[in-house]
């Protein structure tokens, strides 16, 4: 007979009372483990949050460190290539102050000195000296075509003059010297050309 009828009939054996007194005990256990252990998860979760939210914060200061350090790398290559421009030209002039002491001195005492020939050989002595610096120390040259064959690509025509016996353009006078650093013109020689005349 089963246990439904035996329900109805109000008379239950002595194992389904058995059984039914032990289900609930069962139940509250599981919902005891269930509970302990919803309890220890959550746990864990928490955590593991803890962890998360440390290892965010550190992370978030190595960003602002490494954002702090970085912008003072660019201030400081700034800051140096400011410097460097504005220095660039410290040795250039360092080499030209004993020049410009001479000429000083080259001035007093054409001042004091009415021989015109000591006063023009001291100058002569300055501008060897400012030449000698310049070419030495820094590679510039300079050049007087006159007689050489015209070159539009180191000389400048001011004026052009038909001449006889010419059979090709030809510098006849140089107004200004030219100029060359390293071999490259940085100033082009004002120049008379000759050219050959037309019969």
């Amino acid at each position: 007979m089963s246990r439904k009828k035996n329900k109805r009939r109000g008379t239950m054996t002595e194992e389904e009372k058995k059984e039914v007194e032990e289900t609930p005990a069962v139940e509250e256990k599981n919902e005891e483990t269930e509970e302990k252990d919803a309890l220890d998860e959550t746990e864990a979760l928490k955590a593991k949050v803890r962890d998360l939210e440390e290892k965010v914060s550190e992370l978030n200061d190595r960003i602002l460190r490494d954002a702090a350090e970085t912008e003072n790398y660019k201030k400081r290559l700034r800051q140096e290539k400011e410097n460097a421009v504005k220095y660039a030209n410290e040795a250039l002039i360092r080499d030209l102050l004993d020049p410009l002491d001479n000429f000083s001195r080259a001035i007093e005492a054409a001042e004091k000195s009415q021989d015109i020939e000591t006063i023009k050989q001291g100058v002569e002595m300055v501008e060897s000296q400012l030449k000698g610096v310049l070419s030495t120390n820094w590679g510039l040259e300079q050049f007087s075509p006159e007689g050489e064959d015209f070159n539009p690509s180191e000389m400048e025509a001011c004026m052009m003059k038909e001449e006889e016996g010419l059979d090709k353009e030809k510098v006849l006078q140089v107004f200004m010297k030219g100029y060359k650093l390293h071999g490259k013109v940085i100033r082009s020689a004002k120049v008379v050309v000759g050219k050959p005349k037309r019969n």
